[in-house]
């Protein structure tokens, strides 16, 4: 039945109980209707029922809507995910309708999955400490050595935590007749639960009452319990937990900064630890700060590039020297990925009778290791009937499971001779048969097979399930092995109690939480993408000004300009400076000069590039980024891609210009009004004000040079954004020296270069520095001494060499403040507080 493909039509709106049993036991001899809706007796399951029955009751056009809502919400949060080898992310792809577990079933999946991690954790702590699995027999010892994730420095390093698994996870299916089985084990770096959490925020925005009708189990109080399980893991009290990433372009990147942001962890890279003196440290804007606890989303292979792979840029040189030494907690605990090979699958039984003294309460499936004679006899006879799947991450013939008798004759013989010659790379498994659980595709119901990933964690109340999950469905009705490739897609989990669930308050009580108000210790990483973002969008709205005043000189009819006058050519010649036009190709047409401004993607300084290297940089922090924020990001970003072919007039320039001007203002909105003025918040305002002074500085350069005309100075005090300004302080008409000083000099004017300097000082007088002693540091240097100048500096003599200075000591600030805050390189030292004699 699962294997066909026909559609059942959505249930009778309306429908009672029984007319819904009847519409499903109508259906269930039909091919098309997924087993989930059915136990093995054929009879309709309660809990469907009562899903459906709420289902029903939507009209079509509300059940659509409450669902692109939430669909929305997936794009504006930028839920995403990457498949490996591609550049681009895509959109998660999540199905409007969840799968529903029952309370007593779901009680025997938590109690298989609580046992085997249990399990494993004994497995970890036989490999790599006595050994006794390997010596007496039991356990071969090529099924562990083979395998790459085997790490022989840890052997005999006691966890400093005590336990090898923090967090396991455990992919299982079920078979039509019901059961459920183990797929794999993922015990190197689990990942999915933040996924899981992301898509119940989804689909129970879309089925508010429904969700809270059927009782659903809550997930919040497991990542609770998690957050303080690794807290425990810690020899300090208020430890300092870091999530180590693999970077931006990891497949599951959204997924790291989402749980980073929910549980309150530093997200960094390798780049942004520092292994010394048998402990990790974060590099942060006040020096290095202690890692009490890193949970790693990086293969333990590429987690120290001294002692293991070398070639690694996503780990941390002496990592595993500061394990040993008990300076940090790994979690998982480097070598655990030991437990995901599949030639460990067909041991589990036994190994459970060995080391808990019972049986397996979640079988896993049937397998056999080619890399003993009878095993390899046996899958070798039965080849044309089994599944044929490596041993040992990145052994054997096939990434992934492949039927034998899906191969061809050429492959068929390349496989035997590969058993042949490397039996111990392959397993042989027993082909199962995915259940399928319903999925709403088209506006109708439809099969899907399924397979779900259960979490545990290990808490200070022993280990926990997560009451849920991640689900993946997959779009090919005979899929035994689902991947979010090609055709996967997700659901939600919903665990349903027949009776109300406990709603657990996670607020502490005031003598558990000690207040503070403090600036935080921001990562260096983190520091410089918030600069260099602030960058970007003010650069991007200061193009976008340059072009709105090129297409309005184009507009106006009472201009002598029309694009070719002296203002044009300034104009032109700074978008050349800019980098948004080519400097030796002068386009025909002034309005090709202001579309190759605005969506010229080659161009280094085009508003396309400069949004797309905003987007870039803020993806590699979106722990810190509002989801409002974001989704104006990809607004703009999406706007801008949209309006490439369709500018044929000035008005149609203008009209871009200005609706993305107005997505910048609410980025801006957000940035002032929205974010804590903590130290993420003025290293991106300290981005913007340094980008606005420069600018302002060489548009004063450029139109209010000693012979500038009324146009040059009419249009610096647009591109300034001080029209309304000048004319209500000056009654008379445009005057050189009035201009300058309010562009350039009024402490009072939020756009003059004079207000970005004493901006930039506030930020600077309130970050941290690195030696208490006194002593300005480098950006206070460059700074102080250009503030002093601006405060004193007349009008009449500010000619263009100065404003030039000035200029070129922004571009030091900017390279100093790079040099003290951002990534110190082998020179990051702790922060040093000296005490002594006043």
């Amino acid at each position: 039945m699962a294997s066909d493909t026909t559609m059942a039509p959505r249930p009778p709106a309306g429908a009672s109980p029984e007319r819904l049993s009847q519409w499903l036991a109508g259906y269930r001899p039909l091919p098309g209707v997924p087993d989930e809706l059915f136990d093995a007796a054929g009879k309709p399951r309660g809990h469907w029922l009562g899903f459906l029955r709420e289902f029903a009751s939507y009209p079509d056009a509300d059940s659509d809507g409450r669902f692109g809502m939430a669909a929305r919400h997936i794009r504006d949060s930028g839920a995403s995910y990457r498949i490996y080898g591609e550049e681009t992310e895509r959109s998660w792809p999540l199905d409007p309708l969840p799968l529903i577990i029952p309370q007593a079933e779901w009680d025997q999946i938590a109690a298989g999955v609580t046992q085997r991690a249990e399990l494993m954790e004994a497995i970890l702590r036989d490999i790599y400490g006595e050994g006794r699995l390997v010596n007496e027999g039991v356990l071969p010892a090529a099924a562990i050595t083979g395998s790459p994730d085997f790490l022989r420095a840890m052997r005999g390093v006691a966890p400093p935590a005590g336990r090898y698994l923090q967090i396991y996870a455990a992919d299982l299916g079920r078979g039509p007749d019901g059961r459920w089985w183990v797929l794999d084990d993922r015990a190197q770096a689990p990942s999915g639960a933040g996924y899981a959490l992301e898509n119940r925020l989804v689909v129970s925005r879309a089925y508010p009452n429904l969700y809270n009708r059927l009782n659903v189990h809550r997930l919040a109080p497991f990542f609770d319990a998690l957050r303080r399980g690794m807290a425990a893991t810690a020899d300090r009290s208020e430890p300092r937990i870091c999530l180590l990433t693999p970077g931006p372009f990891s497949q599951t990147y959204f997924e790291q900064a989402h749980l980073a942001r929910y549980l309150g962890f530093l997200l960094v890279e390798g780049d942004d630890l520092v292994a010394r003196d048998g402990k990790v440290w974060v590099r942060t804007i006040a020096g290095l700060k202690r890692a009490d606890v890193i949970l790693r989303r990086v293969d333990a292979d590429f987690l120290d590039p001294l002692e293991l792979n070398a070639a690694s840029r996503l780990g941390t040189p002496g990592m595993l020297e500061a394990i040993r030494a008990g300076g940090v907690t790994v979690l998982n605990m480097p070598g655990s990925g030991v437990l995901e090979s599949r030639a460990l699958l067909s041991f589990m039984p036994g190994l459970c009778r060995r080391l808990l003294g019972e049986e397996l309460k979640l079988p896993n499936i049937a397998t056999w290791w080619c890399g003993q004679a009878a095993e390899q006899a046996l899958v070798e006879a039965r080849l044309d009937e089994l599944a044929v799947a490596p041993a040992f991450p990145g052994s054997g013939h096939f990434a992934e499971p492949r039927l034998a008798a899906d191969l061809s004759p050429q492959e068929m013989a390349v496989l035997r001779q590969r058993l042949a010659e490397r039996p111990g790379d392959f397993v042989g498994q027993e082909v199962a048969q995915l259940s399928t659980m319903p999925v709403l595709r088209d506006g109708q119901l439809q099969p899907a097979p399924f397979a779900l990933r259960v979490f545990a964690a290990v808490t200070p109340e022993g280990v926990r399930i997560l009451p849920g999950g991640f689900c993946r469905t997959s779009d090919r009705p005979d899929a035994r092995v689902i991947s979010m490739g090609e055709g996967a897609r997700t659901a939600d989990v919903w665990v349903v109690d027949d009776k109300p669930v406990e709603r657990l308050s996670l607020i502490a009580s005031g003598d558990e939480v000690k207040v503070r108000r403090i600036l935080g210790h921001l990562p260096s990483r983190a520091a410089d993408n918030l600069f260099w973002l602030g960058r970007y969008i003010e650069r991007t709205e200061a193009t976008l000004r340059l072009v709105r005043a090129l297409c309005s000189s184009l507009m106006d009819s009472e201009s002598s300009l029309h694009g070719r006058g002296q203002t044009f050519e300034s104009l032109r010649r700074v978008l050349v400076d800019w980098g948004a036009l080519d400097g030796e190709t002068r386009p025909a047409r002034a309005l090709d000069s202001a579309r190759d401004a605005l969506h010229d993607a080659s161009a280094w300084g085009s508003v396309t590039y400069l949004v797309r290297s905003a987007k870039r940089t803020a993806s590699g922090m979106r722990e810190r980024l509002s989801a409002d924020f974001w989704g104006l990001l990809v607004d703009l970003e999406g706007d801008l891609a949209g309006g490439a072919n369709e500018i044929h007039s000035e008005a149609q320039a203008l009209e871009q210009v200005e609706k993305a001007l107005r997505h910048l203002a609410g980025l801006s909105g957000l940035t002032q009004e929205n974010m804590n003025r903590v130290a993420g918040w003025r290293f991106l305002d300290m981005g913007r004000r340094i980008e606005r002074g420069a600018n302002t500085c060489q548009l004063a350069r450029t139109l209010a040079h000693d012979a500038a005309t009324i146009d040059d100075l009419d249009l610096l005090l647009d591109l300034n954004d001080s029209q309304i300004t000048y004319r209500a302080r000056y009654l008379v008409g445009l005057a050189l020296n009035a201009v300058r000083d309010l562009v350039m000099l009024d402490p009072f004017n939020t756009r003059s270069v004079a207000f970005q300097v004493a901006a930039l000082k506030d930020h600077l007088a309130v970050l941290p520095t690195l030696q208490e002693d006194g002593i300005l540091e480098e950006p206070s240097k460059i700074l102080l001494p250009l503030a002093a100048e601006l405060e004193t500096e007349d009008a009449a003599t500010l000619h263009a060499d100065k404003v030039k200075t000035y200029e070129a000591a922004l571009m030091r600030l900017s390279n100093a403040v790079a040099d003290r805050f951002f990534l110190q390189g082998a020179n990051a030292v702790p922060t040093v507080k000296l005490v002594g004699l006043a």
